[in-house]
């Protein structure tokens, strides 16, 4: 994409010699970035803009055009791009708005846009977007104030507005980028087009981005799991709240998504997400400016005990570590403090403490081979001369070769102080708790990037068995299966059920019970009742032929007064479950940008209450798996509590690997459920499913390499 990063001649297909308007105020920019390529202003009136001669029309532009900027009205605009691509232009950028954010003639517009590009090879960045920035190439294709300053962060926007925002903070910070692009409503170049240049440009060592949805969203994982293996990709989603999705969808005209499968897919694929926008710039003045630590384990100096506690509280609240510090170190820092000083982690250097008690602190702390990173905290008082601090920390973190972050508490006095930090290359936060956050995150995306490979198992199972099932539901028009009827596609996944059998009578549950073993467990049985205990139709532990007849004749009674309108094909006799077992639910739902999104939790009616799962999406990994058990609060229930003995974690494990393989093999299974799971210290039973399947449409196929060694 060099022709829309660094081209070596722009058009400006809109041009105005009125000041403000947008189409002069691109003009401006270019020629104020110092752009030293050729622009061409374009407009049917002639003249001169900006100094320049203006062409009166696409074609009497001379010589090739790397980049086209298009600031015309919607109508104009298909007219505009067919012209350039027949000039050969190499990218084009479309401010103009009115395209399938605002109605229907807009999208047809905007999808014909998007097929010419495509058919073409033409970068289509917009329309709908503020245009972009690269600092590299002195470029500044865009209507927004200001030219940013030079600098390592990457950063991407589907929101022009908050790229204006983001960038008159940004200059206001002190904060330079390497890219500045605004998406728009993304008909080309999306999110994933942005991650894979960024990725592999020199530029740039951080990514940030803020997204309203993902359009391609298996794309965007394979791009960002390439691109986070490289350089840090941080990034907020927006519209995760249901007014948030609905705003999302008229600001864009897409469909927001899914915030589960989004967080999953980040997760997934190491990106960092934030939930603010501080927080996002926060994050990249550390990862710009810091090497990743080596480890946890976090230095303190302060001279104040009020933000040092403040400090080991967020340290409390992390992943990070406060590490005592080895006996040489404390000797050294008694020599120089006073005995009423804090010797431990963190060092409190007191009130009276000068510049040169703050570098030699630093120094003895930052030589300590069992501190990875330093937080340095500081405090006005009237013994410190901030500015002479600032250079003191400064030149000796030069020498320790390690991250160091600074907490300048106050703002009043502090401004010379932060530039002198900000020249060392050391991140300035106003609070502790900013600053060990972010520390925070650097240290696990460390431990992100050193990770293991992921391994993938593929199990065995029987598809043609589960396929003629599935088919046979489609032709039936049942779109849900309950557990009588989609017990037989657990099955043929390989996965263990109890013992069970459908009674039509009190007499016929009765011989079922007995040729079980009691104790035994009833269950309503209806096609048309996903949630048994919504009508009382379970009941459980039933020791003796007349408990059972008696159950028969209660549940289906019940039932049948509560809803009139089902047809019940009597109750379901069940071997009962080991009483020490726990239940977990296992299911998925296929969400529409980034496919099947796997849940775990505890089961039972319990989920839908407490709501404590986790999220991954298909095709799960080992790992994965693993991490999803891991995630839940509860995970200590089942590891076992006060002499209780933990569960077969394996047999979970495989449980939820199977369910996504099934996901991934049969694309007309819209969700699934395993609710409960009973899994105890020897095996994982699923006790109760249901599907709910849906014909997927035309040119939608299952994934049939992975069903091939099976089958």
């Amino acid at each position: 994409m060099d022709t829309l990063f660094a081209p070596s001649s722009i058009a400006v297909v809109g041009a105005s010699s009125v000041s403000g308007k947008i189409g002069n105020t691109i003009v401006a920019n270019i020629l104020d970035a110092g752009f030293k390529g050729e622009v061409y202003p374009v407009n049917p009136r002639g003249g001169s803009i900006c100094g320049l001669e203006v062409c009166k029309s696409i074609s009497d532009l001379q010589g090739p055009v790397d980049l086209a900027v298009i600031a015309v009205p919607r109508d104009l605009v298909l007219d505009c791009f067919l012209e350039l691509v027949e000039k050969g232009v190499g990218s084009v950028v479309i401010v103009s708005a009115g395209f399938k954010e605002v109605d229907h003639e807009g999208w047809v517009l905007e999808t014909c846009l998007a097929e010419i590009a495509s058919k073409t090879g033409v970068n289509l960045l917009g329309p709908n977007c503020l245009g972009l920035i690269s600092t590299g190439s002195s470029l500044n294709a865009s209507f927004a104030t200001g030219n940013p300053l030079p600098g390592k962060i990457g950063f991407f926007s589907q929101s022009g507005a908050l790229c204006v925002a983001v960038l008159d903070w940004a200059l206001g910070a002190g904060v330079g980028f390497s890219k500045f692009i605004s998406l728009g409503n993304k008909a080309v170049l999306d999110e994933a087009s942005m991650l894979e240049y960024l990725g592999n440009d020199p530029d740039t060592k951080v990514i940030l981005g803020y997204v309203e949805n993902v359009d391609d969203g298996r794309r965007f994982m394979d791009c960002a799991s390439r691109v986070s293996m490289k350089k840090p990709v941080i990034m907020m989603k927006a519209g995760i709240t249901p007014a948030g999705a609905r705003a999302a969808s008229s600001h864009t005209g897409a469909v927001a998504g899914s915030d589960k499968a989004c967080g999953a897919a980040f997760v997934q694929s190491g990106v960092i997400r934030v939930e603010r926008l501080d927080e996002l710039f926060n994050l990249a003045k550390a990862f710009s400016s810091q090497e990743l630590p080596l480890g946890p384990n976090l230095g303190i100096v302060t001279n104040a005990g009020g933000p040092g506690i403040l400090a080991a509280d967020a340290c409390g609240d992390s992943g990070m570590r406060m590490p005592t510090y080895s006996p040489d170190i404390i000797g050294e820092l008694q020599r120089m403090l006073p005995g009423y000083a804090s010797l431990y982690n963190p060092v409190d250097l007191l009130g009276d403490a000068d510049a040169q008690s703050y570098g030699r602190a630093v120094r003895i702390v930052g030589h300590d081979p069992g501190v990875n990173s330093m937080l340095v905290i500081v405090a006005p008082s009237a013994a410190l001369d901030l500015a002479a601090a600032a250079e003191e920390i400064s030149a000796v973190v030069a020498e320790i070769a390690k991250p160091v972050f600074c907490c300048l508490m106050g703002r009043r006095h502090s401004r010379r102080a932060r530039e002198i930090f900000a020249a060392a290359g050391i991140p300035v936060y106003d609070f502790p708790k900013q600053a060990v956050r972010a520390m925070d995150c650097m240290y696990r995306y460390a431990a992100w990037k050193g990770r293991p490979p992921r391994t993938y198992a593929e199990p065995e199972r029987d598809i043609e068995s589960a396929r003629q099932l599935v088919e046979a539901s489609l032709r039936s028009g049942r779109s849900e299966l309950v557990e009588f009827q989609a017990r037989d596609i657990v099955t043929a996944y390989g996965l263990p059920t109890p013992e069970s059998d459908l009674a039509r009578s009190g007499d016929e549950a009765v011989a079922i019970a007995e040729q079980l073993g009691y104790p035994v467990v009833l269950k309503i049985a209806s096609p048309e009742i996903s949630h048994k205990s919504d009508v009382d139709g379970v009941r459980v532990g039933l020791s003796s032929a007349e408990e059972v007849r008696t159950a028969f004749w209660e549940i289906t009674a019940r039932t049948q007064c509560l809803r009139p309108d089902v047809y019940i094909a009597g109750c379901l006799v069940q071997q009962m479950a080991s009483p020490e077992s726990r239940e977990v639910i296992v299911g998925f739902r296929r969400d529409e940008q980034f496919g099947p999104l796997l849940m775990f939790g505890l089961g039972g009616v319990y989920v839908e209450i407490l709501k404590d799962v986790s999220f991954r999406l298909a095709p799960l990994s080992v790992e994965d798996a693993g991490d999803m058990v891991r995630e839940i609060r509860s995970y200590m229930l089942l590891k076992g509590v006060r002499g209780g003995e933990p569960v077969d974690f394996e047999a979970i494990t495989d449980v939820l690997i199977r369910m996504s393989y099934l996901a991934e093999d049969f694309p007309e299974i819209y969700e699934a459920e395993f609710n409960p799971v009973l899994v105890n210290s020897e095996e994982a039973l699923v006790a109760d499913a249901r599907m709910v399947v849906v014909d997927p449409g035309p040119g939608v196929a299952p994934d049939r390499n992975s069903a091939a060694g099976s089958e």
